[in-house]
């Protein structure tokens, strides 16, 4: 992990909201659940917030919470969380009947498989209250609470390799964590949020061949 600076909760709310705005008319946009892990965040870690780079295999042990696959017929996270390496692991042997028993699920991983730059994670280094986090098992450095499909898509799809960098917002760094990971070399830092274009919410809008992807090949 390479720490860039301590941001204000004020900055990441302002980031977010730009980027992952609520519409409750479109049943495929989640942002607002997002939005209460992440003020749940704030207030549970005190607004300890740094933006990072994370290495691809940092993103794959992240833990992802209980997620029933979009109201889908197969449950993709259980209710004691996977790793993200583990949840990609069961969308491969699921492979394309994903797309017929989830189909929304399905449709969001589909559209987050481009070579477009990544907008941050949010995470924090603690579970959050609900019934999505109250059986998280293990013992995790980085816990989801937005970006499960992002990081889910990018998984299969082979991108998460070592030297490919993610931004993140995390809550909760420790000043150890903060002074291990600042090392300050300006390499590969040109991944910031604010030159992520092209960015729309979590909606599904005339998506294809939804299955297409899933594969690790």
């Amino acid at each position: 992990m390479r720490v860039l600076e301590a941001v204000p909760f004020e900055a990441v709310m302002e980031h977010f909201s730009r980027q992952h705005p609520h519409d409750p008319s479109d049943a495929a946009n989640s942002n607002d659940e997002a939005l209460r892990h992440v003020t749940n965040a704030q207030r549970i870690l005190r607004g300890r917030w740094h933006k990072v780079l994370l290495d691809g295999p940092e993103v794959l042990r992240v833990a992802l919470p209980w997620h029933l696959g979009e109201a889908g017929e197969v449950e993709l996270v259980p209710r004691t969380g996977l790793t993200v390496t583990d949840a990609a692991r069961r969308l491969s042997r699921l492979h394309a009947t994903y797309a017929t028993t989830n189909p929304l699920c399905a449709a969001k991983l589909a559209r987050q498989q481009t070579d477009a730059p990544p907008l941050p994670l949010f995470l924090s280094t603690a579970p959050m209250p609900g019934p999505d986090y109250e059986l998280l098992s293990g013992r995790h450095d980085l816990i989801h609470l937005d970006g499960l499909h992002r990081m889910l898509a990018w998984a299969t799809a082979g991108r998460l390799t070592p030297g490919r960098w993610t931004p993140a917002y995390v809550a909760g760094l420790s000043p150890s964590d903060v002074g291990h990971g600042a090392g300050h070399d300006q390499d590969r830092l040109d991944v910031h949020a604010e030159r992520q274009g092209g960015h729309r919410p979590d909606h599904v809008h005339d998506v294809a061949h939804v299955h297409r992807g899933l594969d690790p090949q």
